[in-house]
């Protein structure tokens, strides 16, 4: 079997990283895996690059993005089909299909003779333009008077109602069949008009459990020069100031800890931006930047007491399950699928969204009760290997395809 997979990346952002572990996932089973990418980071032969927008189709763009339709223009995409890779291909997976290089109106004209799978990494396959709505729910209806342009990818006119209409078309016409990630995103894709015709099926991601696994602690804290005695909460984003992130919620709970037990912590914090989150909090960081090598990222997990993640959106975070499966308990909101992986005195503590208090209680409790975070650390690292291993993700793919062949 040949599998296509089509993305904006092959490992530059979460969507790009998940769909590049299912790609080596599928390799590991022997099946012929390749991916057509708008940016390439890898030197794999197996990655293609998909061509950037051409002189006319720039051209193009002048008229259709201050109209609010993104994407449109780039006609180069219906010429996929006539890439290598396609032609060699069984089966296609589109991923993330926002981010400015692939036109959605093509994937009518690329299922056309091959079947698909479409996996969701956030909400936008399903709305007017938005990848998360937060509390907005006209995507249940069809969009249109969108009350936030800005959420990425932003819109520059409000043609989400045009846009939602735009995406039923295609689909319509397309072979597709659904893959959500989370349970959360499964229910909201069953609920969308846009799939009611298609197949939903939820398939968690993959982890690596040999890279991402419990480390010997100090040691990980001496390789970070990390001081000894202290408790070491973590924080990773790509962006740390990004808001969707809850970089602002991490400070304001932090400012309300107990000036005593302030003074045991270390913020460990892993990404790109403005740093000061300690520093306005009174507590002692250690930033390490962004960072790509998995093996640090492991021992940054290991480290860690707790991590502590807030975010605002969310389909099923990696870095959750890499914490998982490093055996790092967690801290986290109730938002998305992050219930999927941070289950209450299981895994971790799920505070309430927005709720600064109780997100400041949660990163206490696991602080001061170490017998229950050395439980929650054997659960963490059980349910890693037992629900969310590569093989399993890449085998129930597996089967899906197999069923859509037949």
């Amino acid at each position: 079997m040949r599998v296509l997979h089509i993305n904006q990346s092959d490992t530059a952002g979460g969507a790009a990283i998940a769909a590049y572990r299912l790609h080596q996932g599928l390799l590991q089973q022997r099946i012929d895996s390749r991916s057509l990418v708008a940016r390439k980071e890898t030197e794999s032969d197996r990655v293609n690059l998909i061509a950037p927008a051409s002189r006319t189709e720039k051209r193009i763009q002048r008229f259709t993005d201050p109209l609010g339709f993104a994407q449109i223009h780039l006609l180069s995409t219906f010429k996929l089909k006539q890439h290598p890779f396609y032609q060699s291909a069984d089966v296609i997976n589109f991923h993330n299909l926002h981010d400015g290089y692939f036109n959605y109106l093509a994937i009518a004209h690329l299922t056309q003779n091959r079947p698909a799978v479409l996996t969701l990494h956030d909400m936008w396959s399903l709305t007017g333009h938005c990848s998360f709505s937060y509390d907005c729910d006209r995507w249940k209806m069809g969009c249109g008077h969108c009350p936030d342009l800005e959420i990425f990818p932003p819109m520059k006119r409000d043609s989400s109602r045009w846009e939602w209409k735009l995406k039923k078309w295609t689909y319509q016409r397309a072979n597709l069949s659904i893959v959500a990630p989370s349970r959360w995103l499964a229910t909201v894709a069953r609920e969308s008009r846009l799939f009611q015709s298609f197949d939903v099926h939820h398939i968690p991601y993959g982890i690596d459990v040999e890279l991402y696994q419990p480390l010997d602690p100090e040691q990980c804290r001496d390789r970070l020069n990390i001081p000894k005695g202290k408790k070491v909460l973590l924080f990773v984003a790509t962006h740390l100031q990004e808001w969707r992130k809850g970089g602002d919620l991490l400070l304001a709970a932090l400012q309300q800890l107990p000036e005593s037990l302030k003074g045991e912590i270390v913020l460990l914090m892993l990404g790109d931006g403005e740093s000061s989150i300690a520093q306005q909090a009174g507590i002692e960081a250690i930033v390490l930047g962004y960072v790509r090598e998995e093996e640090l990222k492991a021992i940054a997990y290991s480290a860690a007491d707790l991590f502590v993640f807030p975010t605002r959106a969310d389909n099923l975070p990696l870095v959750l399950q890499e914490s998982l499966a490093c055996g790092t308990p967690i801290v986290s909101c109730d938002v998305g699928g992050v219930s999927d992986l941070v289950r209450p005195g299981v895994t971790g503590y799920l505070a309430k969204p927005e709720d600064i208090n109780d997100l400041a209680q949660g990163i206490v409790m696991l602080l001061e009760d170490e017998e229950l975070r050395q439980q929650m650390r054997q659960q963490c690292r059980a349910i890693a290997l037992s629900e969310y291993r590569l093989e399993i993700q890449a085998q129930r793919y597996l089967e899906l395809y197999n069923t859509l062949l037949r």
